[in-house]
Parts: C-alpha cells; sequence; structure tokens
C-alpha cells in the first residue's frame, strides 16, 4: 500500500519544520539557492520546498507576529518518512509523509493527520499542522490529495521522484499520465483522470495509516501504533479544510477531533454553491462588478461588460450601468461586499480563471489535450510555445503552487480564441447544456460533503471576508446543516480576515486585514485540552477582530483571541 518508502535524518542545522532555515531564513526575498540549478539534490529541493510553502501560506512579515503573538518555526529535530500511497480505484498515488519528532510525546502519542491546501505539494500544509504539533511533540501525516507539484514534461519526457528529483518516463514515478501523442505539461490533479476531490476524506484517512505504520518504525519500543492507541486530530485549511471535512463523515471511531480553517466545502443545502460555479460565475463578472465598488478598473474593464452584455449575463446601455450590473447579479448570487472586494486578488492574479479550467478537467477526467474548452499548459516565451530549460524543469516540484500559471508554466486558450470566450465555455460546463457539461456537473457532485461523524469534536474558522471561498457559499451552509442533524460543530467567523495569510506583507493588505491562522491554532489549542482533560469546547463566535495600524506592528489586541 505504501511504497516506495524513503527516510530521511533532519538534525544538525537541518531540522522538520525549516529545513534549518529558520524565520529570518524564511523571510529571505530569494529562495535558497541549488549548487547545481539543472540537478538540484533531495536535500536542496526539499529545503527549497518548505521555504516556498511557508512563505506561500503564512504571513512572516517582521509586523505580523509570526512567532511572536503565534505561531513557532523552532527547530525541531527528527525524522521524515515517505512514500506513494493509492487509493482503491485510483489510477494515480498521491504522496504521504510522515515527520516524527525525537521529542515525539510518548504519553500521548498524538498525530496530527494533514492535507494541502489549494493543490499545494506535500509539504503544503506544513504552517498550518507542522508549525503546531511538531514543537509540542506530535507527530504529523501530510498529504498532497491527489495534487500537488509533480509535473510531468511530454518534451523530455521525464517526470518527478519520490525525493523531489527527475527522472525519465518509465522510472517509479509520482505521475506518469497515460497520454498517447500528448505535448506539453500534465499535473497529477487536472489530468490524472481520478478527480481527486471526490476522495479526499479518504487521501486523509489513508495518510493517518501511514502515520500510524511509520509511527510503529519510528518507535518500535513504544510500538504498535493503532487508531485505539494514538490520538489522531485532523487539521487542514482551504482545500486542506474540504479535505478534513470529507474525513469527518468517514465510518469508525478513526478520528478524535477535527479544525478546518477556510474550507473549500460544498453540501446540498440553502445557499451553498460550488466552487466550480462561483468560481466562473467571478471569472466573468467580477472584472466588470468591482469598479462599482469602487476599486481600480482592469485595463480591459470595457470589453469584459461588453462581452458579458453580449452574453446575456448583465444588462446596461453604458459602461456604468454594466458595472452596476454586474455588480447586482453578484450580490444576488451571494456575495458580499467584504467578499467581492477581498476576491478582487484572484481577479486580478488570474486566478479563476485558473482555477476553474485545472478543476473543469479533474471534475470531467480529462487526460492531457482532452480539456473540453481546449486549454493546455506549456511552457512560453515571447514567441509562444517552447521546451522547458532543465532548470526549469529542476524546480517545478520545489517552487510550484499546484495549479499552473506556475514558474515557467503557462495556461494557453487555443490559438485564434480571446480570453474571454474562454471564460465563457468554462462557464457553460455549469451552466450549459451537452456532454461535456454533464460530465463535469457529476464530477462536481461527487464532491459533495455528508455528515460528520456523531459525536465527533470539529471546529470550522473561517474570515468574514474571504473572497476566494466566501463563507456563506461554503462554511455557514455546512455548519448549519451539521448543526440541525444534532453533530458537536462549532463555528468561529472571525471579522476582517480573508483567504490568504501570506499576502499581509502587503502594507495596503495588512492594514485591512488580519490573519487567520492564529485562530486555526487556537482551534487545535482547544481540542487538544478537550481531548486531555474533557474542557468544554468553544461556544460559537464571531471574533471582532481589528487589522493593525498601517505604521503599527500586529498585536493580541487587533487578534482578540477566544480563550
Amino acid at each position: 500500500m505504501f511504497e516506495p518508502l524513503r527516510v530521511t535524518t533532519h538534525r544538525d542545522g537541518d531540522d522538520l519544520l525549516t529545513a534549518g532555515l529558520g524565520l529570518d531564513g524564511l523571510r529571505a526575498m530569494a529562495p535558497p539557492a541549488f549548487a547545481d540549478a539543472t540537478a538540484p539534490t533531495p536535500a536542496e529541493l526539499r529545503r527549497r520546498a518548505l521555504w516556498s510553502n511557508w512563505r506561500g501560506i503564512a504571513d512572516l512579515s517582521p509586523a505580523g507576529g509570526y512567532g511572536t503573538l503565534y505561531g513557532s518555526t523552532v527547530a525541531v529535530p527528527g525524522r521524515e518518512f515517505q512514500a506513494f500511497a493509492t487509493l482503491p480505484g485510483a489510477r494515480t498515488p498521491h504522496r504521504v509523509l510522515l515527520q516524527a519528532p525525537d521529542a515525539f510525546d510518548a504519553g500521548k502519542r498524538c498525530l496530527l493527520v494533514t492535507a494541502s491546501s489549494g493543490s499545494r505539494g506535500v509539504y503544503g500544509a506544513i504552517a498550518v499542522a507542522g508549525a503546531w504539533g511538531l514543537p509540542r511533540g506530535c507527530a504529523v501525516a501530510y498529504t498532497d490529495k491527489g495534487g500537488g507539484t509533480d509535473y510531468f514534461d511530454f518534451a523530455a519526457p521525464d517526470g518527478v521522484r519520490l525525493d523531489g528529483t527527475r527522472a525519465p518516463a518509465g522510472a517509479p514515478l509520482a505521475f506518469e499520465p497515460q497520454d498517447a501523442a500528448a505535448a506539453g505539461i500534465a499535473f497529477k490533479h487536472a489530468h490524472s483522470r481520478d478527480n481527486p476531490e471526490a476522495d479526499w476524506g479518504r487521501h486523509v484517512k489513508q495518510a493517518a495509516e501511514f502515520g500510524l505504520h511509520a509511527l510503529t518504525q519510528a518507535y518500535p519500543q513504544q510500538a504498535p501504533f493503532t487508531f485505539d492507541n494514538t490520538r489522531v486530530i485532523a487539521v487542514g485549511i482551504s482545500n486542506g479544510g474540504g479535505a478534513v471535512l470529507r474525513a469527518a463523515e468517514l465510518e469508525g471511531g478513526w478520528l478524535d477531533a477535527v479544525v478546518a480553517g477556510e474550507p473549500n466545502v460544498y453540501v446540498d443545502a440553502p445557499g451553498a454553491r460550488t466552487l466550480y460555479d462561483y468560481a466562473t460565475e467571478a471569472a466573468l463578472l467580477m472584472p466588470c462588478a468591482l469598479p462599482a465598488l469602487g476599486l481600480p478598473a482592469a485595463p480591459d474593464v470595457a470589453a469584459r461588460c461588453e462581452a458579458a452584455v453580449r452574453s446575456g449575463l448583465i444588462d446596461g446601455a453604458d459602461l456604468v450601468a454594466q458595472q452596476r450590473s454586474a455588480l447586482d447579479v453578484l450580490h444576488k448570487g451571494g456575495w458580499t461586499d467584504a467578499a467581492l472586494r477581498a476576491g478582487a486578488l484572484s481577479a486580478g492574479f488570474d486566478l479563476w480563471r485558473a482555477v476553474a479550467a485545472a478543476y473543469a478537467s479533474a471534475y470531467g477526467r480529462y487526460g492531457v489535450g482532452a480539456h473540453p474548452c481546449g486549454y493546455r499548459y506549456v511552457t512560453a516565451g515571447s514567441d509562444g510555445p517552447r521546451p522547458p530549460t532543465p532548470a526549469e524543469r529542476a524546480a517545478w516540484w520545489s517552487d510550484g503552487s499546484g495549479i499552473p500559471p506556475s514558474p515557467g508554466i503557462a495556461l494557453l486558450d487555443p490559438d485564434g480564441r480571446t480570453a474571454t470566450d474562454g471564460l465563457q465555455c468554462l462557464r457553460a460546463l455549469w451552466a450549459g447544456e451537452g456532454a461535456a457539461a454533464q460530465r463535469v456537473r457529476e464530477g462536481v457532485a461527487a464532491t459533495r460533503a455528508g455528515l460528520p461523524r456523531e459525536g465527533l469534536p470539529m471546529i470550522v474558522v473561517h474570515g468574514t471576508d474571504d473572497g476566494l471561498i466566501p463563507e456563506a457559499f461554503s462554511s455557514i451552509p455546512y455548519v448549519t446543516q451539521a448543526a440541525a442533524a444534532g453533530r458537536d460543530v462549532r463555528h468561529w467567523r472571525v471579522r476582517n480576515a480573508q483567504h490568504f495569510d501570506a499576502f499581509l506583507g502587503l502594507p495596503a493588505y495588512g492594514a485591512r486585514y488580519v490573519p487567520l491562522l492564529p485562530y486555526v491554532y487556537r482551534a487545535l489549542d482547544r481540542v487538544s485540552a478537550h481531548l486531555d482533560t474533557a474542557a468544554a469546547l468553544p461556544a460559537n463566535a464571531v471574533i471582532e477582530a481589528m487589522p493593525r495600524s498601517p505604521d503599527q506592528p500586529l498585536d493580541a489586541a487587533n487578534l482578540a483571541l477566544p480563550y
């Protein structure tokens, strides 16, 4: 089930949490260098992957409070156990990893299990689970839940080994697509043909099973480690938050508590919307609507609005009326002004298109070159697509965030098609008819969450200003449905928190929003205390957090953390 197995030791200038970089090294603007840019070692790739994933999730800016008000980057020596794991019926393995600290608490026997946010690689939750669990003597088990940065390049052709280095097709690889006469770049989330989101809960449970398996090898004097004698807490944010909520519905008493932050979760309940639905809507309408909120207009805003009018999504005789119409449509769909303001970041980075293109492929279980809207992933220069350089390929695993566009990889429309026409094609896969639309909608339906196990302690944490996974579409319907069924789910709604802590180092964002990670850590404190001493779980709360002043560091009063 778990093979091949790779075990590495991390001590003496290296460690589990930061690979020896510490907080100062994580704050460095440039990534840790490779001695040979075309052939980095596994240790160099790991160090750089940790640097990249920390910076992609946490606000590490000096004024942001990480390491002083909340969180830890203390050096934690120990060992890592890595393997590929394959779910029954899956075509492609997911990565699993256990971090076993030397100072493992033998009395508590604690295992955190986590899933990466977004489509990040296996270290994608290091700042979420590792930062809380490892300094407390807990082991931490990770899964990339069928996503990650194991990009396959058809031009070479080559892919990624277990240790992050590249190897030719046919070697034991994390992902090798079985698509004849394909070209460009392939990645697991979009091209495995497994619809990994439908199996997120099973990925988490299998990662926990691997964690117990590796713990038995790591600490043989305390073996065996089983679900009956080991405390297992699941935690994740964003897609990882959705994954641990899906794990919570699986049968059996294997899981002791769950903390989900800003979860991408879909339930069949009033107000709920699927990510694909609101992402394709936002891709088409948000650039047109944002000026009506007083936000800067995109350079092509007039063309975006005109296209929306031609397709019948909005109306209006002039640009101002069209912008107001677009805003009205979004409001009627459940978007709040706070979510739209924060969502402007995703619009500016073209993230809605990137998400929709990749997820359409995953939901429809399409292979490489078979995207129903013709999208493809390539390396591209000023003159169009080109083969990637050896240095670019070597850094994909450590530097990528899992959903291209990313360093060295572009998302292209078919030749001759406008970007807006491509977005309308993506939207039609949700709102239109035809075999492709039915196929995508069936894939989305397979991701619907059920009720958590009865009696399972759970805390869901979400920012009221989240503009990528709005709480109105995700956590609020989930918690409402679970509570109506008598499940023990507590809900913290954090004022002035949005989706991306990592952007709070930008002055404009740090002065507008607070980080969400402190509340995820505090929720872990509370469920841990509940399991230790039967202390009461916290009440539902709207936490009145306040952003810091532009010229002041974050302090405890800003966070208003519940005790």
